[in-house]
């Protein structure tokens, strides 16, 4: 297919050859599948803030660290240079945070190169080398429910534990990736390989400890893992995996191999009524949101 614009550039450095198809358009960015020599990547080009219909951006951009002082001061006073720096570190952010949890074990895409707006980085397959599906498009057995809500469980806290939060995690942006050499579901050897779930679009990953929003962010990210595996294993719904992780997290008692039971009872203090209401009108907008894209798929 002819190049989109923002592509051209890509072609003319060097760093793809070919566009071959679409493969998505998302509410911050549209993906193409591309060719790199011998490979088949994925391009993902940043939609600009007046086309972003993301929601809460400033929660996510809370306290992102800018090393150029000048940009800072721009970013802050709201000029237009300013904005332009703060569209940047947007894009970007998705590119640190990439490198950040690709080196901490977690599983989401290879990062191999950003330039003039675009990420480029590996394209999750299936089995059969296409490009693997959502879990929102997957059904599932109650084991696989089970295995995989676990492994998810699990690299949430090794998210956690490398700093970050994903901050819009649920079944629209986990990938059922055919995950080559690593044996079956229960880890067995010699296999050839499994499905797994990969982690995608980490443009509004958080800062664990810079963020007064992470909290929420955490619990809710874990609740709509909760929410959906449990519609194959019902028994998922009344775990409280979300509470005991940031518990331990606070108390400086989480790390990878930390057993987690599910099981969380909160101690007694005051209601704070302000982020209540602010949960409850998150889970309603999070729920619009989902109807809209089931609706739209």
């Amino acid at each position: 297919m002819k190049a989109p614009p923002r592509l051209q550039s890509l072609i003319e450095e060097g760093l793809i050859d070919t566009v071959v198809r679409q493969l998505m358009s998302g509410k911050e960015a549209m993906v193409y599948v591309v060719r790199c020599g011998d490979e088949t990547r994925c391009a993902k080009i940043y939609k600009e803030a007046t086309h972003r219909s993301f929601r809460q951006a400033v929660d996510y951009t809370e306290n992102r660290k800018v090393k150029n002082s000048r940009s800072a001061r721009a970013m802050a006073k709201g000029s237009k240079f300013g904005r332009q720096e703060q569209e940047a570190a947007w894009q970007s952010a998705e590119v640190d945070a990439l490198y950040r949890l690709a080196a901490a074990g977690v599983r989401v895409p290879q990062p191999y190169n950003f330039h003039d707006g675009v990420l480029l980085m590996e394209l999750v397959t299936d089995a059969h080398g296409d490009a693997a599906p959502r879990l929102n498009d997957v059904s599932f057995t109650p084991e696989d429910a089970r295995t995989h809500h676990a492994t998810l469980v699990a690299e949430v806290v090794r998210m956690l534990c490398a700093g970050v939060v994903h901050g819009d995690l649920s079944e629209f942006n986990i990938l059922l990736a055919y995950l080559p050499g690593a044996g079956g579901v229960d880890g067995a050897e010699g296999e050839g390989g499994h499905d797994g779930p990969v982690i995608i679009d980490l443009p509004q990953a958080v800062d664990a400890a810079g963020n007064n929003h992470a909290q929420r962010m955490l619990l809710r990210d874990v609740a709509n893992l909760r929410d959906f595996f449990g519609q194959f294993a019902p028994e998922l719904r009344t775990t409280q995996y979300g509470p005991e992780i940031w518990s331990l997290y606070q108390s400086g008692l989480l790390s990878n191999e930390t057993p987690l039971t599910g099981i969380y009872a909160p101690t007694h203090a005051d209601v704070d009524m302000q982020a209540v209401l602010r949960e409850i009108d998150d889970a309603r907008d999070e729920d619009a949101a989902r109807r809209l894209r089931m609706a739209a798929g």
